[in-house]
């Protein structure tokens, strides 16, 4: 009987320990720091995977995954971190949320939730281009996202990188684009190449909640052929959207206060 105390308050600190360790123990390859967090980078398909982990992870183990542009303008990242989220971020560039994009990301989903045991919705962060990758992945796994935030996105390939309207486009995007989908042809490559307003019903259907923010003054991304438009058509499917305006602000992403940011994704992100 003497015994019991000892090896009852043993297995209390091995529990504690391990609870502790299986944060920073759960992934493979290469650690770092990154704002004072536990950052790892390995590879899944053969591409560049970057997980952040929190401090304590939160019920669910809820994540929030990057389209592109990790790392700037961090603040919702470090404090949705603070929450007990997980940050993810998978590098496929230059494939504008294609078909090959989609089957990427199908692999690092598959991986992050059988294998580490992340919640089955991810919150979705698509930061200019990276709103391609979020959308058309979205549009193809409506079941397997909570909520989407658009950080002056690009949701019309038309737009951008196409130039079809108001914007400055990119004709050497342009020709990623027809490499990518093998199309010469420009009116059919914009007919038929992914765009997330062309792909909202499977989002409104599931009454996935939706967070842009944009600036007035935008000629890369224009606010109308893209959030706005992207609005229009989601609200009329019965879509729940919110949008954040700047006036006068071009292509700078970010909010000074990011609050608004912060507590949509947390409200919105949790998987328990």
């Amino acid at each position: 009987m003497t015994d019991l105390p000892r090896r009852f308050v043993l297995s209390l600190l091995l529990s504690i320990l391990t609870s502790v360790l299986t944060v920073a123990d759960d992934f493979p390859g290469r650690s770092s720091s990154w704002n004072e967090y536990d950052r790892f980078d390995f590879t899944i398909n053969d591409r560049p995977v970057t997980v952040v982990a929190p401090r304590e992870v939160a019920p669910g183990k809820p994540w929030i995954w990057h389209g592109e542009f990790f790392g700037h303008r961090p603040a919702p990242d470090i404090a949705l971190l603070g929450r007990g989220f997980h940050v993810v971020y998978t590098r496929i560039s230059d494939h504008f949320g294609d078909p090959t994009a989609i089957q990427h990301w199908n692999k690092v989903y598959a991986q992050l939730t059988e294998q580490h045991g992340f919640g089955p919705k991810p919150a979705l962060v698509g930061t200019s281009r990276g709103g391609l990758y979020c959308y058309n992945w979205a549009a193809a796994n409506p079941d397997r996202v909570s909520c989407i935030f658009g950080d002056a996105p690009v949701c019309d390939i038309r737009s951008w990188p196409m130039g079809r309207g108001k914007g400055q486009g990119s004709n050497g995007e342009v020709r990623k684009l027809q490499t990518l989908y093998g199309i010469e042809d420009l009116d059919q490559l914009a007919e038929e190449a992914l765009s997330p307003v062309d792909q909202l019903a499977p989002l409104a259907k599931r009454k996935i909640p939706l967070l842009h923010v944009s600036g007035d003054a935008d000629k890369v991304v224009p606010l109308e052929e893209n959030t706005l438009l992207l609005e229009q058509r989601y609200k009329a499917l019965g879509g729940s959207m919110t949008v954040i305006i700047k006036p006068g602000v071009g292509h700078v992403h970010g909010l000074k206060d990011s609050t608004s940011i912060i507590e949509f994704i947390d409200r919105h992100g949790r998987t328990e």
